[in-house]
């Protein structure tokens, strides 16, 4: 792996797990046991640009991810109760969802730097425009696929959020009974 990519995956793990602003370029470089001088090669203008690098990355990652699962699935349905399995999966085995969640990024950093945002904002619409297209193959209009792509990806990242500060997979599981219920007419 080279160091440009060595520094986006460690970076981005620990700003999963402790938050940006908790985490600091000394911690970093510690991390991925490299130089100042090496992050800032890559990274020039430092803390800001790696994050939206790490970013960029989770949005390919998981992009590819639920593509993928989507692919593997007929309905809506099955895709979404397949994702939130996978998600559980994930919790109840390595104790974190950290491959799928960056709301901490969100909830920290939307407000004060507009490129995260965009970041983020991206990385949102990437994945409800999976969702609703999905939805409209199932025979929804466009507006009413939207409109469900929109409360599929609030109550998954709502819960996988309550997942973490619970430590317990019950919301995802919760969510698993409820959404599909939405889904039953499609």
């Amino acid at each position: 792996m080279d160091t440009k990519s060595l520094i986006i995956e460690k970076a981005t793990i620990l700003f999963q797990q402790k938050g940006y602003k908790s985490v600091g370029l000394t911690e970093i470089l510690k991390a991925c046991n490299v130089t100042k001088g090496a992050l800032y090669h890559h990274f020039p203008n430092g803390k800001e640009q790696l994050l939206i690098a790490c970013l960029q990355v989770l949005n390919e990652v998981i992009m590819t991810d639920i593509e993928s699962i989507f692919r593997r699935h007929l309905s809506t349905k099955e895709a979404l109760l397949s994702i939130i399995d996978k998600l559980i999966r994930d919790l109840e085995t390595e104790g974190t969802i950290t491959g799928y969640t960056f709301s901490s990024i969100v909830s920290e950093m939307a407000t004060v730097s507009e490129p995260v945002r965009h970041a983020c904002s991206a990385l949102y619409e990437n994945i409800q425009q999976i969702y609703s297209a999905k939805l409209v193959t199932d025979g929804l209009s466009n507006e009413s696929a939207s409109a469900i792509a929109l409360l599929m990806t609030a109550s998954i990242e709502g819960a996988m959020m309550l997942c973490l500060t619970q430590q317990s997979s019950d919301p995802l599981k919760t969510i698993a009974k409820l959404l599909p219920k939405l889904l039953k007419d499609i």
